[in-house]
């Protein structure tokens, strides 16, 4: 394709990766260290998305947040050594999709998520994804989604205008950020979020199948 420069940012987390299984375990074990009884599992993936201590003051306002957080963090790590990809594998779709919107011609890919700068570089490497994302942005150094700074600094690294950018998630809270930055929102519904909490997104989609027509369609609007 041409015209302008374009950026893709994805969320990871519901996203990309499927990694609900270690997210309610390393919950888990951090409710457990802090002797405090364990939310659901829907309570715990509501909250995906949030930077973490942000997500641990939600689930427990009484709790010790910089325990649990290192808790969380401890547990997590220790998964995603002895389980590498599976600890979160890709969503079906996810990589050829990647590949093929990586492929044309002035569209460049990044990464706003709510994992740490540690959790995500591990993750790209378990998944050979290295080279794939021109930024990475991520909690250590933004406020919580759905504040727009980790979409802002995207935009700003790249050199991309916000109506030539993209976000795509799975949770309100990427839909919200996408809309507080000014960019297009592409909602996911295989993800952590229900359909009926997307309402801030542009576009839904059910598959990654439907997500270079969507672009293109964005694209057509925005030239």
């Amino acid at each position: 394709m041409s015209g302008p420069l374009r950026l893709v940012i994805f969320d990871v987390d519901g996203t990309l990766v499927d990694s609900q299984g270690d997210i309610v375990a390393s919950m888990t074990a951090a409710f457990e260290d802090a002797d405090l009884p364990v939310p659901t599992r829907p309570k715990i993936l509501s909250i995906v998305g949030l930077s973490l201590d942000v997500a641990m003051s939600r689930l427990a306002p009484d709790g010790d947040t910089d325990r649990m957080v290192r808790a969380y963090k401890d547990s997590y790590a220790a998964l995603r050594v002895s389980k590498g990809a599976a600890s979160s594998p890709l969503y079906p779709g996810a990589r050829a999709a990647l590949e093929q919107i990586a492929a044309l011609d002035h569209v460049l890919l990044g990464v706003a998520t709510g994992k740490s700068k540690r959790g995500l570089d591990g993750l790209i490497e378990a998944h050979g994804l290295e080279g794939m994302f021109v930024t990475r942005q991520v909690a250590d150094f933004h406020p919580s989604k759905p504040h727009p700074a980790m979409i802002e600094t995207a935009l700003a690294e790249i050199g991309v205008l916000a109506q030539h950018a993209v976000m795509i998630g799975d949770t309100s809270y990427d839909m919200d950020m996408a809309a507080n930055a000014g960019v297009t929102g592409i909602g996911v519904t295989w993800g952590y979020h229900p359909r009926t909490r997307l309402s801030a997104a542009y576009h839904i989609i059910d598959s990654f199948d439907a997500l270079p027509t969507t672009l293109n369609d964005i694209w057509r609007e925005h030239p």
